[in-house]
């Protein structure tokens, strides 16, 4: 990615040295090819330069395609962008693995991704408590890291771990997990699993940011967001992708209407300290 690019976005610096954008498109539950063309259209237009996916979402392909129109357009090629997927919980284990990394630079027309995830620490169609889930999750760290060593991973991490299953990972791993991708908004903040991250310099994104149910979520209801949205002038999700920001985490919104697209991406404003406090405080609401 250009550096001419990255000094006009907020971004942040992986424990290897890599600069990840700090703001970028989430497209879970974004399917059909309509949706995917006019969101990720939209969302290369405002100015977002990095695109969350994953296996399970099912719609590699129909990005690959939209990437491909829409890029030239802009003058942009695929150094100008951030590309991160996640391998399939059905896909742990060497050979599995390996061969799902291979679909997955075809499917979206890469020959390299910038961050790749482990989507969930346990391996479908098993039970939890199974003694398989460690054996194949390490057998797929061990992949992720010889195609990081080959450079067609740039980073790679890990997505829904618990801190026991990061320790696991550090006990075993050659590379360190650069990522960590989780569920955090200010009624769930994962206060002391943020804390070990930190302490191990794994970075966190951030999945969730407005809440499960997006705009429908009782964050939108509650006072702390509200008052700091009347004052500032900003949407409550804009006040939720501030906190997430201002945090620390890499922030992914996802949406397939223009103007959320764009609002999302208006994230300028500081949020006060002691708006922060408030919103740091909510978790004691649930």
């Amino acid at each position: 990615m250009k550096n001419t690019l990255l000094r006009k976005m907020r971004t942040v610096v992986y424990s290897n040295g890599l600069t990840s954008p700090q703001i970028q498109f989430g497209t879970f539950r974004i399917k059909t090819t309509e949706d995917v063309e006019n969101s990720i259209s939209e969302a290369l237009n405002t100015g977002y330069r990095a695109f969350d996916t994953a296996s399970v979402y099912k719609n590699h392909a129909k990005i690959a395609k939209t990437l491909r129109e829409c890029l030239p357009k802009l003058g942009l090629t695929r150094a100008d962008i951030w590309l991160t997927s996640k391998l399939a919980p059905k896909d742990h284990g060497e050979k599995r693995c390996e061969e799902a990394i291979g679909n997955i630079l075809r499917d979206l027309d890469t020959d390299y991704l910038d961050l790749l995830l482990i989507h969930w620490p346990g391996v479908q169609r098993l039970e939890v408590t199974d003694p398989q889930n460690r054996i194949l999750r390490q057998e797929s760290w061990r992949v992720l890291e010889r195609f990081y060593r080959e450079g067609k991973l740039r980073s790679i991490g890990v997505s829904n771990y618990t801190q026991r299953h990061l320790e696991e990972l550090l006990d075993h791993c050659e590379v360190s997990p650069h990522v960590l991708q989780t569920e955090l908004h200010p009624h769930y903040q994962q206060t002391e699993l943020v804390k070990f991250c930190r302490l191990h310099n794994i970075h966190v994104q951030a999945y969730s940011s407005l809440g499960q149910a997006g705009s429908e979520s009782p964050l939108f209801r509650s006072e702390a967001v509200v008052s700091t949205s009347d004052d500032l002038g900003l949407t409550p999700a804009q006040v939720l992708l501030t906190w997430g920001i201002q945090s620390g985490f890499t922030v992914m919104p996802k949406s397939v209407t223009p103007s959320r697209i764009r609002e999302n991406f208006q994230l300028d404003l500081k949020l006060p300290e002691d708006a922060m406090k408030r919103l740091n405080d909510l978790e004691k609401e649930v």
